[in-house]
């Protein structure tokens, strides 16, 4: 059992030991801490890491993320209380390269309790702000490993940006939005939880098995009502969905890269309009964490709509939903913006 979890345990079954000999109204005040004490605490880095922490671990593990609800999780700021949180910690789950604060604070706090999402599941390069094309196999879609494509999203349009991308290397870290992919992140968590409280390896490990059925019935739901569609164009305010245009065979045109702060410039945003009326597009997505201005913009010029798709980085502080809910929100939006059948 790692080393974190050993000392709360010790604390615990001393403080329970201290209990037996006060009163019993001492004893019931001091129980209600215990039973926290005793479970796996897991910090995880931004919201579709808690989740799947939280699927996985059930009532094992206590998980504290470090992404507040509504907040844009790219360039959170760690106060020296979430520094702690990270070194105390049992396991850090994080995808590295995604937050740099986060970076680094995992590199300087949390030893050898980190979990990195790319150790597991190498990032796609990124087409920083431009297309995102896979139509070649479009019906190669990997069954019993879980995995996507290992080949980057295949690009038909040249521009300084995408050029942009391919020069600095930048990696697109939305790997969640292919369920398969998110699927084999789960496993290699339960795994990784299971060295860290081996009593409860059995919980996790079927934990990880259900949630794979059920994120394996999604991109069932996403292959089927997306494979026949009038067109294929997915207009989105920024570049975070290389993953899903990858695996349903979508085009996306990413009026930025891959920050959503990032502002476009007026070159960029006659390209996009362009396009849009090129390819007779309804609707301009914009997302939930961002000002929706620019997406606005562009449906006015070019009279379309504009409606959510959202790349799950985070939920709004009211939302009452969690990733499935949000993956069928997006399905939704997609089938009707794409005039599927």
């Amino acid at each position: 059992m790692h080393s974190h979890l050993f000392r709360r345990t010790v604390a615990t079954t001393a403080g329970a030991l201290l209990a037996l000999g006060g009163t019993a109204a001492c004893a019931q005040d001091g129980g209600d801490g215990s039973a926290d004490d005793a479970t796996v605490g897991v910090v995880a880095a931004f919201y579709p890491l808690q989740f799947l922490a939280e699927r996985i671990g059930g009532d094992a593990v206590t998980v504290t993320g470090l992404a507040p609800p509504g907040a844009e999780p790219h360039d959170l700021e760690l106060s020296p209380r979430q520094v702690g949180e990270v070194s105390d910690a049992d396991l850090v789950v994080y995808l590295s390269g995604f937050q740099p604060a986060v970076d680094a604070a995992v590199e300087q706090e949390a030893g050898d309790h980190a979990f990195d999402v790319v150790e597991v599941e190498p990032l796609l390069d990124a087409t920083d702000g431009g297309h995102s094309h896979d139509h070649d196999g479009a019906d190669e879609h990997p069954e019993e490993d879980g995995h996507g494509s290992e080949e980057e999203p295949a690009d038909d349009h040249t521009d300084e940006a995408d050029d942009h991308a391919e020069e600095t290397g930048a990696k697109d870290p939305h790997l969640w939005l292919d369920p398969t992919r998110f699927a084999t992140v789960g496993d290699a968590l339960a795994e990784r939880l299971a060295t860290v409280a081996p009593d409860h390896a059995a919980d996790f490990t079927a934990r990880a098995a259900t949630l794979r059925t059920e994120l394996a019935a999604l991109d069932t739901e996403y292959t089927e009502r997306l494979a026949d569609c009038e067109r294929r164009e997915i207009i989105t305010s920024h570049a975070a969905f290389g993953y899903l245009a990858a695996r349903y065979q979508l085009d996306q045109i990413g009026i930025t890269g891959l920050s959503p702060e990032d502002e476009p410039t007026p070159q960029r945003l006659a390209e996009v309009i362009e396009e849009a009326r090129e390819h007779q597009a309804t609707t301009i997505f914009f997302e939930t964490l961002v000002s929706p201005s620019v997406a606005e913009t562009i449906a006015d010029e070019t009279g379309t709509e504009t409606a959510v798709l959202d790349p799950i980085e985070g939920l709004q502080p009211d939302a009452d939903g969690d990733y499935f809910s949000v993956m069928h929100n997006n399905l939704n939006n997609l089938t009707a913006a794409l005039g599927c059948s």
